[in-house]
């Protein structure tokens, strides 16, 4: 079992910057791919980006590709996500999570471990 802690949420205006971070608890971080969701009032959770177990492999949503940049340190059993030119649309609670594979799903429906998310909140 892993248990996920996301931290590092807040407001920001249009065109800043957040950087998100998922603690894992527990000695087999390393054994999970992981991802980032999102999910904003009255819409569907949805894909922000995943990266592999080891994390040489990273795919991102469409909508945040070149703009967000996650990232894993297995030593320290962290993830992190980095958020530049921030939107409106952004504007969410982001949730990590794990899945007992080698690369991430973009469907949430495939994961096993969820934190209880971190809002964020982008101003225009």
């Amino acid at each position: 079992q892993v248990q996920l802690v996301e931290s590092g949420g807040g407001l920001v205006q249009a065109g800043g910057s957040l950087r998100l971070s998922c603690a894992a608890s527990g000695r087999t971080f390393s054994s999970y791919a992981m991802g980032w969701f999102r999910q904003a009032p009255g819409k569907e959770r949805e894909f922000v980006a995943g990266i592999s177990r080891g994390g040489a492999s990273t795919n991102y949503a469409d909508s945040v590709a070149g703009r967000f940049a996650i990232s894993r340190d297995n030593a320290n059993n962290t993830m992190r996500l980095q958020m530049n030119s921030l939107k409106s649309e952004d504007t969410a609670v982001y949730y990590c999570a794990a899945q007992r594979r080698i690369y991430a799903s973009t469907n949430w429906r495939a994961y096993d471990y969820w934190g209880p998310g971190t809002q964020v909140t982008v101003s225009s």
